[in-house]
C-alpha cells in the first residue's frame, strides 16, 4: 500500500514539475520595455507575468514559439536570460477610498512618500463595460463651475465629454477646475447634513506629462482642498510606453469601484493623444502590423473599451455613475485627424478650445459653434434652462452679425442691440482659472444679464461689474442663492427677489 502511495506521489510531483516548467519562460529578446519570451506555453492573453526584482509584465502577443510581454515599472534590472513566471491573474490595481488623497503609479503603488496603501479590494484594469440594461439615462448635472460650460454645454453624471484643442489652450485647466468644483460642492454638501447628498470623487490620470507639471497639478489641488477627494494616477513622460498605455485603464478601474458601490466618480484622462502614441509604440515593438499614421488597426477599440466603461447605472445596480473627461490634443486645430475623429465618435459631445480665441484673451477659449453636449439640457436643473435656454442661439447669432459688422457697413438698431448684448455676454462668460462658481451664482449672473441689468454698462467695465455683482450676491443675496438651489427653479416670487437684489446692486455700482 505504501509503495502505491509513493508511486502516486511521485507521479503528482512529476506532473506539477512539468506544469511549473510550462509556466516559466526565458527572456530571449529585450528592447524598449518589451520582452520576448520562450517557454510560456500556458500563458493567457493580458495575464500578469512576474520577473525578477518585483517587475511585472503583461502578455500581449501570443505566438506559436514565443510570447511578447510589455514590462511595467522600472525595467533597468531586467536582462536577457532572466526568467518570467505566469501568475494566473489578470493585471489588477488596488481600489477603494483608501486611495483618496494619494498619488500612485499605474499599478496603484504610492509615489507620494505617505506610506503604504492598505486597500481591501483589487479590480482588473481591463473590464467589460456595463451593458445596456444596467444603465439609465443621464439626468443629474455635474457642475464644472465654469459658467460657459454649465450654461451652454452641460455635462451630466455618467457622460463622456471630450475636451479637445491645440497645445496650451487651457484643456487641463477646465478639467482641474471641474475637480476643484466637485471638492467645493462635496464640502458644502457634507457640511449641510443632507442625507440625499452624493459627493463626487475624482481620479486624475496624467499620461506622458513632465514630472514638474504633475507636481504643479498636485500643488494646485492641495491648495484648493481638492486632494482629499481625488486620486492621481501618474505615468510621467520619463516612463516606458507600457506604463503610459496601462495608466488610463488603471484610473478607470479605480473610478469603477465608486460606480459599482453606488457612488459618483469623475475620471480625467490627460491626455489620450499621448496614450494612442504610447500604444502605437508598444504595438510596433511587438511587430504588430501598422495602419493609418502607423497606428495599429485596433486603436479605435483601444479608446472605445476605455470610454464605454463610463456610465450611469440604474437603481437595481446601485445607482452609481462614472463620468469621463478625456482630453485630446490637436495639431493646428485639425479635429478631422485620425485620433480626434475616433474619440469624437465615441464620446457624448466635445468642448472645443480655439487657439484664436485664446490669443484674443478669451478665457476659457471655448468655440461655442463646434462645442456640443449630446446629453443636452436633460442634465441641467430647471433654473438653468430658464436663464440659459436661448443663450447658445443668441451667442451664435451674435457671432454671425459681429463678423458682418466688421466690414463697417451701416447696421440697423435691432442688429446693433444684438451685437451690444453679445459683447456683454462674451465679457460675462470670461472666467479666470481655478475660480469655479456655484450653480446658484451662475444662474443669478445670467438672470441679471437676460433682464438687462448689465445693458447700460460700458463693455470695458463689464468685468468689474460682474465681480461687484458676485460680491453683492454672496454677501447680501446669500438667501436668494440658497433658494435657487433648494427650489431648483425660478418662480415668479424668486424672480421678484432677484430683481430687487439686482436693483440694490445697481445702486452701489455706479
Amino acid at each position: 500500500m505504501n509503495e502505491i502511495l509513493k508511486e502516486i506521489s511521485s507521479r503528482i510531483e512529476k506532473i506539477e514539475s512539468r506544469n511549473r516548467k510550462k509556466n516559466v519562460g526565458e527572456i530571449i529578446g529585450l528592447a524598449d520595455g518589451v520582452a520576448r519570451l520562450t517557454g510560456l506555453s500556458e500563458v493567457m492573453y493580458n495575464e500578469m507575468v512576474e520577473f525578477p526584482n518585483g517587475v511585472f509584465g503583461i502578455a500581449l502577443n501570443l505566438g506559436e514559439d514565443e510570447v511578447g510581454c510589455v514590462l511595467l515599472g522600472d525595467t533597468s534590472s531586467i536582462k536577457e536570460g532572466d526568467e518570467g513566471k505566469t501568475t494566473g491573474k489578470l493585471l489588477s490595481v488596488p481600489v477603494g477610498k483608501e486611495l483618496l488623497g494619494r498619488v500612485v503609479d499605474v499599478l496603484g503603488r504610492p509615489l507620494d512618500g505617505k506610506g503604504e496603501i492598505f486597500a481591501k479590494e483589487y479590480y482588473p484594469v481591463e473590464k467589460i463595460a456595463p451593458g445596456i440594461l444596467p444603465r439609465k439615462s443621464v439626468n443629474q448635472p455635474l457642475q464644472t463651475g465654469i459658467l460657459e460650460i454649465d450654461a451652454m454645454i452641460p455635462i451630466g453624471r455618467g457622460q463622456r465629454e471630450l475636451i479637445i484643442g491645440d497645445r496650451s489652450t487651457g484643456k487641463t485647466a477646465i478639467a482641474l477646475d471641474t475637480i476643484i468644483n466637485q471638492a467645493r460642492i462635496n464640502r458644502e454638501g457634507l457640511a449641510s447634513g443632507d442625507p440625499d447628498f452624493r459627493p463626487v470623487y475624482s481620479i486624475y490620470v496624467a499620461i506622458g506629462q513632465k514630472n514638474a507639471n504633475i507636481a504643479r497639478t498636485i500643488q494646485l489641488l492641495e491648495a484648493n482642498g481638492a486632494m482629499e477627494y481625488t486620486i492621481i494616477v501618474a505615468a510621467a513622460a520619463s516612463e516606458n510606453a507600457a506604463n503610459l498605455y496601462i495608466s488610463p485603464y488603471s484610473g478607470c478601474a479605480m473610478g469603477e469601484w465608486f460606480m459599482q458601490n453606488g457612488m459618483d466618480a469623475l475620471v480625467v484622462y490627460d491626455d489620450l493623444s499621448k496614450h494612442a502614441a504610447a500604444y502605437r509604440q508598444v504595438s510596433l515593438l511587438l511587430k504588430r502590423p501598422s495602419g493609418r499614421e502607423a497606428y495599429p488597426g485596433d486603436v479605435f477599440y483601444l479608446h472605445s473599451r476605455l470610454l464605454e466603461r463610463a456610465a450611469r447605472l440604474n437603481e437595481e445596480n446601485g445607482n452609481g455613475s462614472l463620468t469621463a473627461l478625456p482630453i485630446i490634443e490637436t495639431q493646428q486645430g485639425d479635429v478631422s485627424a485620425y485620433i480626434p475623429t475616433n474619440v469624437i465618435s465615441i464620446t457624448d459631445g466635445q468642448i472645443f478650445l480655439e487657439t484664436d480665441l485664446f490669443n484674443q484673451g478669451v478665457r476659457p477659449a471655448i468655440s461655442v459653434g463646434i462645442s456640443v453636449s449630446r446629453v443636452g439640457s436633460s442634465a441641467q436643473m430647471k433654473a438653468f434652462k430658464q436663464v440659459a435656454g436661448k443663450l447658445k442661439g443668441e451667442y451664435a447669432q451674435y457671432k454671425e452679425l459681429a463678423a458682418f459688422a466688421q466690414f463697417g457697413s451701416d447696421i440697423d438698431p435691432r442688429t446693433k442691440a444684438i451685437i451690444d448684448k453679445g459683447d456683454r455676454l462674451v465679457e460675462i462668460l470670461k472666467q479666470t482659472n481655478n475660480n469655479p462658481k456655484s450653480a446658484a451664482l451662475e444662474i443669478a449672473i445670467l438672470w441679471a444679464l437676460q433682464n438687462g441689468f448689465f445693458g447700460d454698462i460700458d463693455v470695458k467695465k463689464i468685468s468689474d461689474a460682474k465681480s461687484s455683482f458676485e460680491s453683492h450676491m454672496l454677501s447680501r443675496g446669500d438667501k436668494i442663492l440658497a433658494r435657487i438651489m433648494s427650489e431648483q427653479t425660478i418662480s415668479p416670487e424668486l424672480a421678484e427677489d432677484l430683481k430687487s437684489a439686482c436693483q440694490d446692486w445697481r445702486k452701489t455700482f455706479a
